[in-house]
């Protein structure tokens, strides 16, 4: 299968190189040149999970040097760059292209709807979590499962299909036909844990090792909970137990937010803790922690 992963940092990367290791002919697309240039240089150095390897992926700096159409376009690019990032890939999406969004927050697959049709869009959530170590170099930190749904439609051959490619490639796939409530289940998970590890500069692991930070998690999350419970939205787990337990499985990595932070990179916090905000205010519910959260990391932005 032909593989395109638009936004190959630490998490695409990860799913990139291991589709490649598993035969899989995959080109990883992402704007830092350095990482790019590492990569077709020495290959894809993948460590942690499955061992310290490189592995042979091809990388480009940009769409543009991508010619043929692909099967599957992987989106791992952040939210606030959704768009644009998609609009410059439209050329290798074909008729039969399949693009997947594994991205954080809510809202990106309706971006990429309105640019592509909604038909060809699969929606999907990984408990894996990754760290970028430097140019080329990257850290499978915490291995867990991932589930696929449609976004508009009915569960197909090609869906079931995916899931398996990427479940014999050692990413455990499962396919789901309830979109709305898969992407309020990652979102409750991003919302106990980005922003958290962001603002303390700690891993996953520590928000539940440490009273305080866990209660902050569970208040966040529990604010969140009550939004989808007023607009009958239905979690497959408990939100709290669920996000506690991802961040035991990844309790070694550090967050996407942590790592946009210390880069001193815009975040995705208006996809995450702003979007439960946002919510909020459209039903009446009060969300303070999570309203406080935002502002915390928006005041960490505007310092860089």
């Amino acid at each position: 299968m032909k593989i395109a992963v638009l936004g190959s940092g630490a998490m695409g990367s990860v799913f990139g190189g291991l589709l490649a290791e598993h035969g899989q002919d995959v080109v990883l697309i992402d704007t830092w040149k350095e990482h790019i240039n590492a990569i077709n240089k020495n290959g894809l150095h993948l460590e942690g999970i499955g061992g310290d390897r490189f592995i042979n992926v091809k990388g480009v700096s940009s769409a543009d040097e991508i010619k043929d159409h692909v099967d599957l376009v992987i989106v791992f690019v952040k939210s606030p760059f959704t768009e644009p990032a998609v609009k410059g890939a439209s050329h290798i999406i074909g008729e039969n292209t399949m693009i997947m969004t594994l991205q954080n927050g809510l809202g990106n697959a309706e971006k990429i709807a309105e640019i592509t049709g909604s038909s060809r869009i699969i929606v999907g959530i990984t408990n894996n979590g990754a760290t970028l170590i430097e140019p080329g170099h990257v850290r499978h930190a915490g291995s867990g499962e991932t589930v696929i749904s449609p976004f508009d439609g009915e569960v197909s051959h090609r869906i079931n299909e995916i899931a398996q490619i990427l479940t014999e490639a050692g990413l455990p796939t499962k396919v789901s036909d309830e979109v709305v409530g898969l992407v309020w289940d990652k979102l409750m998970v991003n919302v106990g844990i980005n922003a958290l590890t962001a603002i303390l500069k700690v891993p996953n692991g520590y928000l539940i090792e440490h009273g305080s930070s866990e209660k902050l998690l569970e208040y966040a999350v529990r604010e969140a909970e009550k939004i989808c419970k007023a607009k009958g939205i239905q979690l497959k787990h408990d939100p709290v137990q669920h996000c506690k337990d991802v961040a035991r499985a990844t309790a070694a990595n550090y967050s996407s937010m942590y790592q946009d932070v210390a880069k001193k990179r815009i975040t995705e916090i208006d996809y995450i803790n702003g979007a439960v905000v946002s919510e909020g205010k459209k039903l009446g519910i009060p969300t303070p922690v999570n309203e406080t959260l935002v502002l915390l990391i928006k005041a960490i932005e505007e310092g860089y």
